[in-house]
């Protein structure tokens, strides 16, 4: 992982745009609460989720990527990677 990207993306700053995305208090967004199980995301609060990080991080993530994000762990790696490739 690149300097750069860390500078990108810093994963507390990831944790209060889904926070705020979700309605849920920052602390509620561990990095393993299961979005689903856990915090109760629904399919359209998911969308809501992955445009917010789509414009604010200026990335696109194709379908087999949103599955992909289940906790704020896998959606903070998938988002390094992307912006890597970027």
């Amino acid at each position: 992982m690149s300097g750069i990207t860390t500078t990108l993306l810093d994963k507390e700053d990831l944790r209060r745009t889904v926070a705020e995305v979700l309605d849920v208090e920052v602390d509620a967004v561990t990095d393993e609460a299961s979005f689903i199980d856990d915090l109760e995301v629904d399919s359209l609060m998911a969308l809501e989720v992955v445009v917010v990080l789509e414009k604010k991080y200026g990335i696109r993530l194709r379908e087999s990527e949103l599955k992909q994000v289940v906790c704020l762990d896998k959606a903070y790696q998938l988002m390094v990677d992307k912006l890597a490739a970027v």
